[in-house]
């Protein structure tokens, strides 16, 4: 489902300065041709302040539809508009580049991807992962690592996109369960406390691709 006139974009750009790539812009959608969006001038939504955007600036937007599910695709300025009202044109997404994810059904994914978290200031450990989705992931790390549920884990994970280059994914996590292995290593499952919506994109659309790839081995 493409989004559509006076549709409200939620806009994060994809920069360097890790401050602006977490800012979360709104838009809306003042008009759609064959090729292109031409959206209102994206307001920042925390400081009510005007963002300006320039031409080649790379956007992760979303935009919802009934039931709460956020549609993700990435766009990138074409160009400035100046008539009586400025305003921005993006590339409009093909519909089949659009991530459809239900807010509260995540899907998860087998994957071992390299992960590091910190517990505190002291306790700095690494892991794999078994199974990562938009929600939350659980990993496998040393079984003396003091983790216990409630915790708060900061943590970067290296995601490793099919046609991309490897990324540090940083958010935040909640341990929701721990289990003991045999091998004397242990499980910890968390979930997502904070990440921002183009991280979590990222990692959905790696779960996409992940679940491609198990379907034809």
């Amino acid at each position: 489902m493409l989004p559509k006139i006076n549709q409200v974009l939620h806009i994060q750009i994809n920069s360097i300065d890790e401050d602006e790539s977490m800012q979360e812009y709104k838009s809306r959608i003042s008009d759609i041709t064959a090729d292109y969006m031409e959206i209102e001038v994206p307001m920042n939504e925390r400081t009510g302040r005007l963002k300006r955007l320039f031409q080649g600036d790379e956007l992760s937007v979303y935009f919802l539809t009934e039931g709460g599910m956020k549609n993700f695709f990435m766009s990138t300025v074409l160009g400035i508009r100046d008539n009586e009202f400025r305003t921005v044109l993006i590339r409009k997404p093909a519909e089949e580049s659009i991530t459809k994810v239900q807010r509260r059904s995540f899907l998860r994914v087998p994957a071992e991807l390299d992960i590091a978290a910190s517990l505190g200031e002291q306790v700095r450990f690494t892991g794999v992962t078994d199974d990562v989705g938009g929600g939350g992931a659980s990993f496998i790390c040393e079984g003396n690592i003091p983790v216990k549920i409630g915790d708060a884990l900061s943590c970067w994970l290296l995601l490793i996109s099919r046609n991309a280059k490897p990324e540090h994914i940083p958010f935040k996590g909640e341990v929701v369960r721990t289990k003991a292995l045999e091998s004397g290593r242990q499980q910890v499952m968390m979930q997502f406390s904070e990440i921002s919506d183009k991280d979590r994109q990222k990692i959905i659309r790696f779960c996409f691709e992940r679940q491609l790839e198990i379907r034809k081995n």
